[in-house]
């Protein structure tokens, strides 16, 4: 733990994990990181400040999360300059009472300062797609399984071809009576799954389901 000199603040690194609800189902990944800005200072607290002519908030959200998507797993790094270790259950509160409509702060934890960006640290993202019109589960557990059976899923983004198949990690139907997919995907630097494409190559129309962020895996 750093120890502050007289005078002197003590750096803390704060993680938060939060819920992203259907108020904020189509604001951007620059918009969010507005967002939290603004709820940060809202809620009173000593940020740090990066350094140079323009200083801004150390701020770092883990990864975007595309318009329309929800999110039950959202990680968000700030880093707070203190006189000691801030009471984390008091922080989530806090933050909780400055934050917009469909922002919920699920937990808050004390990060290494030493750790690692964590932009770097997702490896892979684990989603929920869910059907709005009814869906036969035996056909979509069969098109599921020939999807998981081919060695190649050759897709194209933004012009570029690319092979889905590496990303997808894994694929289930995960309810009989109201099926939707479970999926992770993989996150690498330069290819990253993305659950429309995995629609897309069962034949599916992406705008017909709504789909929710589970999970952030971090390495």
């Amino acid at each position: 733990m750093n120890q502050a000199a007289p005078g002197e603040h003590i750096l803390q690194r704060i993680r938060v994990t939060s819920a992203q609800r259907e108020a904020l189902r189509y604001v951007s990944h620059l918009d969010m990181h507005l967002i939290w800005e603004r709820t940060l200072r809202r809620a009173g607290l000593p940020l740090a400040y990066s350094k140079g002519f323009h200083p801004n908030p150390r701020l770092h959200l883990a990864s975007a999360l595309p318009l329309g998507f929800l999110s039950r797993c959202e990680i968000t790094d700030f880093w707070l300059e203190m006189d000691e270790p801030p009471d984390l259950d008091n922080l989530a509160v806090q933050i909780q009472r400055s934050a917009p409509p469909g922002l919920e702060i699920l937990r808050a934890e004390t990060i290494s300062l030493q750790a690692p960006p964590l932009q770097t640290q997702v490896i892979a993202a684990e989603f929920r797609a869910q059907p709005l019109d009814p869906l036969d589960a035996a056909a979509l557990s069969i098109d599921v399984e020939v999807l998981l059976a081919a060695t190649t899923l050759p897709r194209e983004r933004r012009g570029k071809p690319y092979d889905l198949r590496p990303l997808l990690e894994s694929l289930v139907v995960d309810s009989a009576q109201h099926p939707a997919l479970h999926m992770r995907l993989a996150a690498r630097e330069g290819a990253t799954g993305r659950p429309e494409e995995v629609l897309l190559a069962l034949g599916l129309d992406p705008a017909s389901f709504r789909v929710e962020r589970l999970a952030l895996i971090l390495a």
